[in-house]
């Protein structure tokens, strides 16, 4: 008589049942490409802003320096989806490259709000903040931010009741997708969306929306100027809005879920209501990587000094380049050029 086929334990949530996979995928290749590129392009004339002790070239420069973190661990979700929510590049990996890319876009968001707070400080009090906005101050917030978000993060690392960021019970193999929430993972969730999200988005609201007030204000502020200030409150909070708000909001739903659901066991209402909410989820959490997209664009935009530096940087770039082909040709071969050493 045949023996009977072992049954697959139940799990509380398949993954890859709507192609989710692929989308994620997808999503992380273009941000990845895109995000290198861009700040690759702008780290250098920030830096030249930051030589000169422009307080907002600090900022922009930290934001550059969390961005290229938060890309770097792109690969290695690109890799995951690609082996279809299956890790195999070890436990310890695992943990790190969670760390990296949720330390990093809270590092990015509580940036932001320096600089929307920077900005406001400009325009409330233009001649107060001139003595009282140092580079000091601007480096030693930008080091707080880096340390209150990562301390915070490794907190809930050695407290979560797991043993580690990989599940890999039910030969699952997955990393950062463990079904259903620990309770203090649930607790941890719902704090970083009120702190890391909520004020944040309160801040950066009340701060344009002085700004825009001030400026609308101004008689003495040129049409052009007024339109940067605008774009930058607009864009700044369009990337909240867009690349921020759906992936929190869906977090704060499944957390609190879980803390009113009575059963966790999967088949139960908890784990029905995380099936169908992971599709949502996944997209959402995809749709913030694009952050790390538009944040250079957006300020090499608003911000005059990065764009007349980069201006510079390439019409430099292309002298250096006409000259040596003038040499060349005149020579009728190839000489050195001392400048480009």
């Amino acid at each position: 008589m045949a023996s009977a086929a072992p049954t697959e334990p139940p799990m509380c949530v398949r993954i890859g049942a709507w192609g989710v996979t692929d989308i994620l995928m997808s999503v992380d290749i273009i941000a990845f490409i895109l995000g290198l590129m861009f700040n690759v392009l702008t780290i250098g004339p920030i830096w030249q802003q930051v030589r000169k002790k422009n307080v907002l070239g600090i900022y922009l420069l930290n934001l550059a320096l969390s961005d290229l973190l938060f890309i770097v661990t792109l690969p290695f979700w690109i890799n995951y989806y690609n082996m279809d929510h299956n890790w195999k590049l070890g436990v310890p990996l695992c943990s790190v490259v969670g760390f990296f890319f949720y330390s990093n876009m809270y590092i990015s968001i509580y940036l932001l709000c320096c600089i929307s707070v920077d900005r406001c400080l400009v325009v409330m009090f233009p001649l107060r903040s001139k003595t009282r906005r140092t580079a000091r101050l601007a480096w030693a917030q930008c080091a707080a931010v880096y340390t209150l978000v990562v301390v915070s993060h490794i907190f809930v690392l050695v407290f979560d009741n797991l043993p580690d960021a990989h599940d890999d019970t039910k030969a699952n193999d997955r990393c950062y997708e463990t079904y259903p929430m620990e309770r203090p993972v649930a607790t941890f969730n719902v704090v970083r969306v009120c702190l890391g999200f909520f004020l944040p988005l309160m801040v950066l609201a009340l701060s344009y929306w002085k700004i825009l007030a001030r400026v609308g204000q101004s008689p003495g502020m040129s049409a052009t100027v007024k339109r940067k200030v605008r774009l930058l409150s607009c864009g700044v909070i369009g990337i909240f809005s867009i690349c921020f708000a759906p992936y929190h909001v869906l977090l704060l739903a499944r957390s609190l879920a879980f803390f009113l659901s009575e059963d966790t066991a999967p088949g139960g209402s908890y784990c029905q209501f995380e099936q169908s909410m992971h599709f949502p989820f996944s997209c959402s959490l995809a749709l913030s990587t694009f952050n790390c997209v538009v944040d250079p664009v957006l300020y090499v935009l608003v911000s005059n000094g990065v764009r007349e530096d980069m201006k510079q940087f390439w019409r430099r770039t292309r002298t250096k380049g006409d000259a040596s082909t003038l040499r060349t040709n005149a020579s009728g071969r190839p000489q050195l050029n001392a400048n480009i050493l």
